[in-house]
């Protein structure tokens, strides 16, 4: 249960200052206490500044490399003054270095680029034409050694009363072939020749400089904060964890993270104890984006989900080269944060509640990785359903939740196999869908009672409805488009029947414009239960990410019913719309549960991204709050200020059953306990 943190920055900005050489006038518009008093305006209380971008030039006056000072940079004290101005205004101001990319480095020092096996340069973002500045360097160089002459150079240069913490950027997988890391792998019993090898070399020696440049701060500047930035933050990052003082999930809906892509890592994230900080950013598209400006709707969404989440709030926007801050950005984030601020006493020091576990598919992280369909389709439906969900991995403590799911493509092993059974034999509740926990046999599945066979032998077949599963569904068939799996019960039951088509669309054989009808004739079990478990044979999660059929979602929900009746929220059916997210959040100081309420219709205006250009207010949503035997003191909307009156909710059998008036984007109702 991871509670926000009292005192940490809740109010963000994330400066990129990457300037090209040929750019001249730098910071000739700059003003130090213009910039600082805008900042303070603008209910900014931190903000990440540049010592040095990735072009590979610095900002500060550096003793150690003068010569690397932005070749048009007007005032060389840029940095030491933006922080100095900041600290009078109590504003915190981290520094920001690059650590994977570094454009002068690349150019003047080839043998510090990483190499693949036929010794061409490594670029990280291969996709963006040349010129840029993404030629990954390798840590095995003597670039390694520049960094950390470079780290304590910022220390001398600014003092150590200046440097508030520390943000590394570019922290990623390079399966560097190079000369020195072919040595090195060879010398720990790694292939070189096989790239996924050279990754987990690679993730070894990122965790090595890790904890050389913690221990460098810890030693130089006690108590300033450290964030190594990867741009993705996942079970891999657990075996350096201890060198973060914070995270900060880095997550530009407009940019290629997407809408989907902050929840699910925040739901993860949120479990590993430790600060959190979303980040998004001021730009229509994404980092670099001059002159443009997010709608004010999306930036309210995207900041106020991070407070429903239980995440402090940073905006990434970029300095003009001049030097002087947009005044319509900073209009936006202050009019976004003076919310936010608002907010506070409601939002810090409180707790996630979460009863449902998904567990994730991700192990490791690399270039090409992305995030699992079936985790997006996941928590697209029990978002929706009103769940109160963490994603954990095998190693976290299951017996936080009283169910946990198993999305379509969970890896078996046998100690994960043990810790379910367990789980389940202490009064945990699973869920698990197509190839997850397939044990790879034809011996019987112990979790799930049944014998695993294979894939299906239909590309879509359909599945029948019952009193039971689908309740609600009208009883006839339903396809599922994508291939399930064939299973024999070997001590579970049935709870819903598959139903087979015709014949695939292959050789010869079609029917109309897609798949064949069903023939009526009952095919494999499309779910089974073996006690407290419950397995459907589809990719359930794959397919409502892909197709997102309402009938996927109803059996799910009859099945969550049926395992776990007491639900901590629940949204009821034809009152609520699915789009209103809903996160319940406890806060000890105020002894109370606070429901955090969103909407914001997404919509797909653009070929290239995902927009929010406006807020729908939402009125009389009926949602359901489980409070066991607490007594309820007062209900109250915190935005609208005011208190809900006793015609709006009803207590019974534990639940608070509310009826809540209106949501204008986003509203906390707080539940106050006797």
């Amino acid at each position: 249960m991871m509670s926000t943190a009292t005192g940490f920055p809740n109010r963000q900005i994330n400066l990129d200052f990457h300037t090209s050489p040929y750019v001249e006038h730098v910071a000739d518009d700059f003003d130090a206490e213009e910039f600082a008093e805008r900042l303070h305006r603008s209910h900014v209380n931190s903000i990440t500044c540049f010592a040095r971008d990735h072009h590979g030039y610095l900002f500060y006056p550096s003793k150690r490399h003068p010569e690397l000072v932005h070749p048009h940079l007007s005032d060389r004290n840029l940095l030491l003054e933006q922080i100095d101005a900041c600290h009078k205004r109590g504003i915190r101001v981290p520094v920001y270095t690059s650590v994977g990319w570094d454009g002068y480095s690349a150019l003047n020092h080839p043998e510090w680029l990483a190499r693949d096996p036929q010794d061409n340069v490594i670029n990280g973002c291969p996709s963006v034409p040349k010129p840029n500045f993404y030629d990954s360097l390798c840590l095995n160089s003597n670039y390694r050694a520049y960094l950390i002459d470079h780290l304590n150079d910022i220390i001398d240069s600014l003092g150590p009363d200046r440097v508030d913490g520390l943000f590394l950027d570019i922290f990623s997988l390079v399966p560097c072939d190079c000369p020195r890391c072919r040595e090195q792998m060879e010398r720990h019993g790694f292939d070189h020749t096989d790239i996924r090898q050279r990754e987990r070399y690679s993730a070894i020696l990122l965790d090595e400089f890790r904890r050389e440049v913690h221990d460098l701060v810890d030693d130089r500047v006690p108590g300033a904060t450290l964030f190594f930035n990867g741009g993705h933050i996942g079970p891999s990052n657990k075996t350096s964890l201890d060198t973060f003082t914070h995270l900060e999930v880095e997550s530009l809906p407009s940019g290629f993270w997407g809408y989907d892509n902050f929840p699910i890592v925040m739901r993860y994230v949120r479990n590993l104890g430790k600060p959190v900080v979303g980040m998004t950013g001021k730009f229509h598209t994404a980092w670099g984006d001059f002159h443009s400006l997010k709608n004010e709707d999306a930036m309210e969404y995207e900041c106020f989900q991070m407070l429903t989440m239980g995440a402090g709030c940073s905006i990434g926007d970029q300095l003009h080269p001049r030097g002087g801050l947009s005044d319509a950005t900073y209009d936006l984030i202050g009019r976004v944060y003076s919310q936010v601020e608002a907010l506070e006493p409601y939002t810090l020091d409180t707790d996630t509640m979460a009863d449902i576990a998904v567990m994730t598919p991700e192990r490791e992280w690399n270039m090409d990785s992305a995030l699992s369909d079936s985790l997006i389709g996941a928590n697209r439906m029990l978002t929706e359903l009103g769940c109160q969900f963490d994603i954990i991995d095998p190693d976290m403590d299951f017996t936080r939740y009283g169910l946990i799911v198993l999305p379509d493509e969970i890896v078996s092993s046998p100690e994960l196999q043990r810790k379910l059974l367990d789980y389940v034999h202490g009064g945990g509740k699973v869920v698990g869908t197509y190839m997850s926990m397939d044990n790879g046999c034809d011996e019987t599945n112990p979790l799930y009672g049944n014998r695993m066979l294979g894939d299906s032998y239909w590309d879509r077949d359909f599945i029948m409805p019952n009193d039971e599963v689908g309740a609600r569904l009208p009883k006839e068939e339903f396809v599922m488009y994508e291939r399930g799996a064939r299973v024999r019960t070997a001590g579970s039951r049935v709870l819903l029947d598959s139903v087979e088509p015709y014949f695939n669309r292959e050789g010869r054989y079609f029917c109309s414009h897609l798949h064949a009808p069903s023939t009526g004739r009952v095919g494999f079990p499309a779910a089974t239960r073996y006690g407290d478990v419950v397995y459907f044979s589809h990719p359930l999660f794959r397919i409502y990410k892909d197709f997102a059929p309402s009938w996927v979602k109803a059996i799910f929900a009859d099945v969550l019913d049926l395992l776990m009746p007491r639900q901590l929220v629940r949204k009821e059916d034809g009152h609520t719309v699915s789009g209103l997210e809903v996160q319940l959040r406890r806060s000890g100081s105020r002894n109370s549960l606070m429901l955090h309420c969103l909407y914001y219709p997404c919509k797909k205006s653009a070929a290239n991204l995902y927009t929010i250009d406006e807020k729908v207010p939402l009125f009389d949503q009926r949602v359901r709050v489980y409070v066991g035997d607490a007594e309820i003191e007062s209900v109250r909307a915190i935005r609208q200020g005011e208190v809900i009156s006793e015609r709006d909710y009803t207590v019974a059998d534990g639940y608070v059953d509310l009826n809540i008036p209106k949501i204008d984007g986003y509203e906390i109702i707080e539940l106050s306990l006797k």
